[in-house]
């Protein structure tokens, strides 16, 4: 082996000979019980961040254990199309060069986004393969490939065909920028600090400058107003009910309508009424019969309807609209009004409600299979609450809007004919309509992106079609995504599966959180702080990124992680390769464990490896990610290396060569088992590693050999495997810590020979420490006398240990004097700065000023100084002769 571990070269190496020897693929005809994750899509056009890092390292964990455990696993990976997202960056490329889309025309432009999508889509594909991801490439599939389309089209006509698919002219959230319909999904609601508008409206009829008062935030949709409405119990305006309201602006008579709608306590109790602009006005204007009048074009610029300030920007209009009514004295007054304005998910541009023409899903008859799924536990969501969450947004579930005014999409199978007036879907591209008239046209839209993802559990295994592998694996087993998704994918893939599968599509959602910097925020390109995960595989390793990520990732707990995080499992990878590498050079295993051989610190380590053995199984099965990769860390890096292999060096290097075989038997199947259970969550050090020591032999991979079994009762009580040997030998690693304070609290090298005292706690454990001396001198690099009665005289510091006081007489090894000065030194200076500490925090001005955060730093400094304190104190006494 090499002195130094390189995961560079090991990573390349093994991905490689994986997927040649076929290791990722699965046959639904093969045994075993199936187990199936389909890949949340990514974006084609994405490339991956630390968020799918997260995302694909519990996937890849989760394959590879079902894989060891004998299931017939499958993981099915492939790319969503992205519509709105594809056709910008291609649009943007085409603006580059002076050209637009309805310059090349539809057909050419979406040649050109398929040119796009194969010479760059599998961008994000390739680094999935860097991570280390085992998915069966040869299913790899696209939301738009020919088998998918097949699925969405089908998949329309049979709801269209139910009365599930309609069109209608409905208040739909438009992005200017994008000039597309979205879904409530796609808006992100931001809190702003805005403006609430009071317009003066004259009174026709009244008396003279009589006027009613209306607020607003939106005073550019003005011109689109056809009424005001006032609440019918409000008194304050029953006489206004018979009187016509006057348009500022261009004097167009408004009605007064009555609607419970209208809440009296908002700004002034009368509110403008624009069915065009507004979907509360919108439902108002179907009761009272009112015709909307639409004032913008699709680009967020004022139309004809907006008389003097058609073809202005709305914002600009607003501007505008404002200095004339305050021109005309009808500006009442302008407050600072705080409220959530919605943004399109993609442009980030301000949404503008608007009346259009668009396709829509009817959910509620979808949505009721979906709600008893979960109160039925046929699905469960992991952490539980999300089960509340999902429940209440189908409870409250509106249409879906479904068109997209995209060109890059899957087209809408709807035909028309114009000279017969004929409406009919269609899975083939039809020549004529059912009447035979030849003037026929497609459908312009696409449809939203999210219809054909909520497709995937079954579209990937070819459905329609009932193939091997849509019976084998379809439902799936484990869906793990982020919970922002929910709502846009899970809950419809809920649906989508009852509705064509008749099951659910997967028995159990992992909803990890989301991955943040240091300081809580979102990472993202904006704020400067994201991490790219191929720079910290380049840095790191792949395997270090994905130890990392999931060490820290708390179940359902969002990430907190800087770059420095990574070093952690850089470190790691290199404890566990030169442990490897100690163990080799050792030689290889022989034998097999002897229980009559077995010393207390080699049941220990057994002991300790089958309880680690149940907790990572344990672990995984309650997706308890970080609390797997947490216990294989404490028994690696603690139990073994910092342990146990500090024991082995006594009977490896004792001369005696059957002690040193059976050492080396129990070495190798410690570190053996250990590798198999650290395999799923860092593959390629530890598939080196199985080949370097020799465990693969002749057969299989390590990602093919079994999960580990925890032994058995019997096993147990024949190798002596029980707690109180775990009692005994922690008391006596308690008492070498003890022992090595004692030596660093006085500054003493590490290769001083020093004689220590211990004082049993009882008679049962000095006998078991007499049978461990030798294993003593060595852990604490000296001698151990074991007194029982041993009373301590003069300069003799001590500590307490489980198994017993720990003593070191001072004579011959210190000047105590010299010691006793340098640590009444740094006693005083340590006490200046709890004094200083204390002041500040007794003066309420600055605890009452300063940010928490600094309060809360100050007073952990504090602690820690008292702690730093009262230990000098102890040593001070220790010297000074006082009686144990």
């Amino acid at each position: 082996m090499e002195k130094n571990y390189d995961p560079n070269l090991v990573e390349e190496k093994w991905y490689a000979r994986w997927e040649e020897a076929g290791c990722f693929a699965a046959d639904p005809k093969a045994d075993g019980e199936p187990y199936c994750i389909v890949i949340p899509p990514p974006n084609v056009t994405g490339r991956l961040h630390i968020g799918h890092a997260l995302n694909n390292s519990i996937q890849d964990i989760l394959i590879r254990w079902k894989r060891m455990q004998g299931f017939n696993a499958v993981w099915v990976p492939g790319t969503d199309h992205a519509g709105i997202a594809t056709q910008s960056v291609v649009e943007r490329e085409l603006r580059a060069q002076g050209q637009t889309r309805r310059d090349m025309g539809r057909e050419a432009f979406v040649k050109r986004v398929w040119e796009w999508k194969e010479e760059y889509g599998g961008t994000i594909i390739r680094q999935l393969r860097k991570m280390g991801c085992s998915c069966d490439w040869s299913r790899e599939r696209f939301t738009m490939d020919e088998g998918l389309s097949d699925a969405v089209k089908e998949v329309f006509i049979r709801l269209y065909e139910q009365g599930l698919i309609y069109q209608g002219d409905y208040i739909i959230n438009w992005s200017p920028a994008l000039q597309t319909a979205l879904s409530d999904d796609e808006v992100e609601h931001e809190e702003v600090q805005g403006k609430l508008y009071h317009l003066r409206y004259p009174v026709e009829g009244g008396e003279e400058g009589e006027h009613i008062i209306v607020a607003t935030t939106r005073p550019e949709t003005l011109m689109g107003d056809v009424a005001v409405a006032i609440h019918p119990k409000d008194e304050r305006y029953k006489d206004l009910q018979h009187k016509k309201i006057i348009l500022p602006v261009i004097g167009r008579e408004l009605a007064v309508i009555e609607d419970d709608f209208v809440d009296p306590a908002f700004g002034t109790g009368v509110v403008k009424v624009t069915p065009a602009h507004d979907p509360n006005d919108f439902e108002m204007g179907l009761r009272h019969q009112l015709v909307p009048i639409n004032v913008m074009n699709p680009d967020g610029t004022m139309n004809e309807e907006a008389g003097p300030y058609a073809g202005m920007d709305r914002f600009e209009c607003r501007k505008q609209i404002l200095k004339d009514l305050e021109a005309q004295g009808l500006l009442e007054k302008i407050e600072e009004h705080v409220h959530k304005v919605g943004h399109c998910y993609r442009s980030k541009c301000v949404i503008e409600p608007r009346l259009s023409r668009q396709w829509f899903v009817k959910m509620e008859p979808l949505a009721r299979k979906a709600v008893q799924a979960v109160k039925d536990g046929d699905l469960n969501f992991v952490p539980e609450r999300w089960n509340k969450v999902y429940l209440n947004w189908l409870d409250n579930i509106r249409d879906w809007c479904i068109s997209r005014q995209l060109w890059w999409g899957h087209r809408i199978p709807i035909y028309y004919c114009d000279s017969t007036g004929e409406v009919w879907a269609s899975r083939e591209t039809p020549t004529q309509s059912p009447s035979g008239a030849t003037d026929i046209r497609q459908d312009e839209d696409v449809l939203d992106t999210w219809f054909s993802s909520w497709l995937w559990p079954f579209s990937v295994h070819g459905w329609p079609e009932q193939t091997p592998s849509l019976e084998k694996w379809y439902p799936s087993s484990t869906l793990a995504t982020a919970p922002d998704i929910i709502f846009f994918w899970v809950a419809r893939m809920v649906m989508a599966g009852y509705a064509f599968m008749d099951d659910v599509p997967f028995k159990t959602v992992y909803l990890h959180g989301v991955v943040r910097d240091k300081e809580g925020r979102k990472q993202s390109k904006s704020l400067g702080n994201s991490i790219d995960p191929l720079h910290v595989i380049q840095e790191y390793s792949a395997d270090a990124l994905r130890f990392s990520l999931i060490t820290l990732n708390a179940t359902g707990q969002d990430v907190r992680i800087g770059e420095n995080d990574f070093e952690m499992g850089r470190n790691y990878s290199t404890k566990i390769w030169n442990a490897a590498r100690f163990l080799e050079m050792q030689g290889a295993s022989t034998g097999e464990i002897d229980p009559a051989l077995l010393s207390s610190d080699d049941r220990h380590l057994l002991l300790r490896l089958n309880q680690t053995v149940q907790l990572a199984t344990e672990h995984l099965d309650r997706y308890r990610f970080n609390d797997y990769s947490h216990t294989l860390y404490s028994f690696i890096w603690g139990d073994y290396c910092d342990w146990y292999v500090e024991y082995a060096k006594g009977p490896l290097n004792s001369g005696d060569a059957a002690r040193k075989a059976h050492t080396l038997a129990v070495m190798h199947h410690t570190f053996r088992t250990a590798l198999t259970l650290l395999h799923p969550l860092m593959p390629f050090i530890t598939e080196e590693l199985w080949e370097a020591m020799g465990y693969r032999g002749e057969g299989a991979f390590l990602m093919k050999s079994d999960w580990p079994q925890a032994l058995g009762e019997d096993r147990c009580r024949a190798w002596g495997l029980e707690d109180t040997i775990l009692e005994f030998v922690d008391a006596k690693r308690d008492l070498i810590r003890a022992a090595r304070q004692l030596r660093a609290d006085y500054n003493l090298k590490p290769s001083q020979e020093i004689e220590y005292i211990v004082r049993p706690e009882d008679g049962g454990m000095t006998a078991a420490l007499e049978a461990e001396i030798d294993s003593l001198n060595q852990f604490v690099r000296g001698q151990v006398r074991l007194e029982p009665s041993y009373q301590p005289q003069g300069a003799t510091p001590g500590l307490v240990s489980k198994a017993g006081m720990v003593f070191m007489p001072a004579d011959g090894l210190i000047d105590v004097e010299a010691e006793l000065e340098r640590i009444g030194k740094q006693l005083k200076e340590v006490e200046g700065h709890i004094a200083r500490g204390h002041a500040r925090l007794s003066n309420d001005a600055f605890v009452n000023k300063a940010p928490p955060h600094v309060v809360a730093q100050i007073q952990e400094q504090q602690d820690g100084l008292i702690e730093k304190a009262e230990k000098l104190r102890a040593l001070l006494n220790s010297l000074s002769g006082s009686k144990a």
